[in-house]
């Protein structure tokens, strides 16, 4: 009779399963955390950090969020380099 956490009991297989969980999560989240303080976006950022969500939060954050500041960049890139072409 085992007393031990049972985490302690896991067989390799499934010990490799939780690491690789572990490390999806962690690229994701840091993903997102990175984005998200660069955009000055702190209710996404608390979110994140928060939320344990075997990176689905950050995914949706990445997908919906990343791409709308993208464009914005791009939309404020053309607007200075079309001033500073004019007369």
């Amino acid at each position: 009779m085992s007393v031990f956490n049972p985490l302690f009991q896991l067989s390799g297989p499934n010990l490799f399963g939780l690491a690789v969980a572990a490390i999806w999560t962690i690229i994701w989240q840091g993903l997102a955390l990175w984005h998200a303080a660069r955009n000055n976006q702190r209710n996404w950022f608390i979110a994140v950090l928060i939320f344990n969500t075997a990176g689905l939060l950050p995914i949706i954050y990445l997908i919906w969020y990343k791409p709308q500041q993208t464009k914005l960049k791009k939309k404020s890139q053309m607007k200075l380099s079309s001033q500073s072409l004019s007369p």
